[in-house]
Formats: structure tokens, C-alpha cells, sequence
């Protein structure tokens, strides 16, 4: 059998290349770049003015709240989840790691009717919500349940796996040597697996910033008071004043840039503890 020539080789390799680049061109070059030309289409300072409004500064605040809860609920449970999952045996152990991948499974649409159907007005504990004057639904409560639901798996799947690739062979060595459960972790188990906990909470601050169909659903979309940035970008939009709206996309998109910077760094650190 011969082999392919050389230039053969060369010509695929460069086609390929070339598609690959033409098709990142089309899906997320140019469209990243439009949302900055359209948002800077009426000056500089009518951009300022959209970020500087009540509405988009509330939308703002209401997105790095949802963010400062849900992120660190996330962390407790990712860690709590993975540790029981990767060093401990017990009944009911693949029950929990399927159920934490639910939130992959389920549209987010359907995760926030369900927050409807349970703590709306007519829903499960309706009642007794409104009989306490506690509003969950068309409220901050219930929009940060429901970025809670949909950033569930992400630090907990990140640490499973990195957990099962390193063993439990430290942490057993470090109780033979007489440390209990808790400087096990603390000593043993947190130093290991810090590069993950961060790629993790990254993952989970990017999906809950980016949210749209659960919030949609929960949050009523009053203006200034329930809209994140998503749901304040499809207001704007709705209502034609498309600088406005591109105006706030752009500011998702730089910190989607952020976000995948510090992941890219991450997924390295990451890389260098499983080798």
C-alpha cells in the first residue's frame, strides 16, 4: 500500500484548517462583533447613558446577587456531593449522582414552571406563601432558585471527576497517620482539588449570568425589580431601541470573555493536578 505524498498531507491539513477558521469566523467572531458595533452605533455616550439607566443598573445588581447566592450554594453542595461520591461507599449513591445531572436533562423552561406550579399563588405551597406575606414567584427568591437549579451539576461534576482520577490513597494515609475526618479534607482533600473548585464556580457563575428561560419564567419580568441582564436585553429589544439592547449585550459578552479566559487558565491548572 503507498503511502500519501506529503503534499497531499499539507493540502488536507490547510482545508481544514481553513474551514474550521471560516466557520468561527461565521458563528462567534462575527456576531461577537456586531454586538459591539451595534452597541456603539449612536457614540460613546449614549452607550454610557444605557448603562448608567436605574433599570440596567437594577438588572445589573439583580444578576450579580442571583450570582453571590447561587454560586456559593453550589460550591457547598459540589463539594459535600463529590467527596461523599469519590471516597465514600453508601446506599443510594447512584441515585445522587444521577440526580444531580437532572438540570442537564430537564429544559429550563420546564425548571421554572415547576417552581411556578410549587410556590406560585395557585401552586403547592401558595397559600401558605401569601397566608405569611412570603413572595417566591415574580420575586428575587425565585429567581435565584431558579439559577440555583440550572448551575446545579457543574461544580459537582467538575469535582467528581477530578476526585476519581486522583484516588483516595492520601486520604487514607492521613487517617492512618491519626488525622480525623475534617483535617482530612482541610489538609488532604481542599488542597487538591482548588484548581477545580475555581474551574467549577467559573462554569457556574457563566451559566447563571447568561440564564434566560427559568428567570424568564419566575421572574414576572418587572422592569427594575425582577429583570436580570438577559431578560432586560429582550425588553430593550421588544421595544426597538436595539443600542440599548446591544448596549447591555455587550457587557454579558465581556464578561463571557472573562469567563472564558479564567477557564481556559483553569482547565490547565486543572490539567497539571491530574497528571
Amino acid at each position: 500500500m503507498s503511502r500519501p505524498r506529503t503534499s497531499d498531507l499539507v493540502w488536507v491539513r490547510w482545508t481544514l484548517t481553513g474551514l474550521a477558521l471560516a466557520a468561527l469566523a461565521l458563528i462567534i467572531v462575527l456576531p461577537l462583533a456586531a454586538v459591539f458595533v451595534q452597541a456603539f452605533e449612536k457614540g460613546w455616550r449614549a452607550y454610557r447613558e444605557t448603562i448608567a439607566q436605574p433599570e440596567t443598573v437594577s438588572a445589573i445588581e439583580l444578576s450579580l446577587l442571583a450570582v453571590g447566592i447561587s454560586v456559593p450554594l453550589n460550591l457547598l453542595f459540589g463539594l459535600a456531593a463529590a467527596w461523599a461520591i469519590t471516597k465514600f461507599q453508601f446506599t443510594g449513591k447512584n441515585v445522587l449522582t444521577t440526580l444531580i445531572d437532572i438540570p442537564f436533562g430537564v429544559s429550563p423552561v420546564i425548571s421554572g414552571l415547576v417552581y411556578v406550579l410549587v410556590f406560585g399563588a395557585q401552586g403547592w405551597f401558595g397559600p401558605w406563601l401569601s397566608a405569611h406575606d412570603i413572595q417566591v414567584i415574580f420575586a428575587v427568591p425565585g429567581i435565584i432558585l431558579a439559577t440555583t437549579f440550572v448551575t446545579f451539576p457543574f461544580v459537582a461534576r467538575e469535582l467528581i471527576a477530578l476526585m476519581e482520577s486522583q484516588g483516595t490513597e492520601e486520604e487514607e494515609a492521613a487517617l492512618v497517620l491519626g488525622a480525623n475526618a475534617w483535617q482530612m479534607f482541610f489538609r488532604v482533600t481542599l488542597p487538591n482539588i482548588k484548581w477545580g473548585v475555581l474551574y467549577g464556580a467559573v462554569l457556574c457563575t457563566a451559566r447563571a449570568l447568561g440564564e434566560f428561560g427559568a428567570v424568564s419564567v419566575v421572574s414576572g419580568h418587572i422592569r427594575g425589580q425582577t429583570n436580570t441582564l438577559p431578560l432586560h436585553v429582550e425588553i430593550l429589544y421588544n421595544e426597538y431601541n436595539y443600542a440599548g439592547a446591544f448596549a447591555v449585550a455587550s457587557l454579558l459578552s465581556v464578561l463571557a470573555v472573562i469567563t472564558l479566559a479564567l477557564k481556559k487558565l483553569l482547565e490547565w491548572k486543572t490539567s497539571q493536578e491530574r497528571i
